[in-house]
């Protein structure tokens, strides 16, 4: 359970953050702040680029910088923006992959908190690892048996 106190601690966090972000095109900045379970709280903003494919959310920001630390275990994500907007299916599917019980705090410019749900909430029958066929090869890196060549 998410103390109040953490919600808050959150919130102005991803507010604090969002000043940071860099969106010359759209002017829709997002600031986010990502709890995990070692009581750490990493940071994230939106960075646009004028090759929109290559844009980044806050969201995947803040999760890439946890990862890229070690963290694989996450509590929560506050996540804010001017009128509340909430994680795309991208964001969603990137969370999804660190647990579907994540707590999504969504909040305005002014930090009032508009919406809390989890990414199973967000992201129904979300695509899991789980569902990725496995490789043909086995973890030593021989082929399977009955192959010369690794082809099936």
């Amino acid at each position: 359970m998410l103390s109040d106190e953490m919600r808050q601690k959150l919130i102005e966090s991803a507010l604090e953050a969002r000043h940071w972000a860099y969106a010359p095109y759209s002017g829709y900045t997002v600031g986010a702040a990502l709890l995990t379970a070692s009581g750490r709280i990493y940071d994230g903003v939106n960075v646009e680029n004028a090759a929109y494919p290559n844009t980044i959310c806050a969201e995947q920001v803040a999760v890439f910088k946890a990862v890229s630390e070690g963290e694989r275990e996450f509590i929560a994500i506050a996540v804010v923006t001017s009128d509340g907007g909430a994680p795309c299916g991208s964001c969603r599917q990137v969370l999804s992959e660190f647990g579907l019980e994540t707590l999504v705090l969504i909040a305005d410019e002014n930090g009032n908190l508009l919406a809390e749900t989890t990414v199973r909430e967000l992201l129904p029958n979300a695509f899991r690892a789980d569902w990725i066929k496995k490789s043909p090869f086995t973890p030593e890196g021989d082929f399977p048996e009955g192959t010369s060549t690794g082809s099936v």
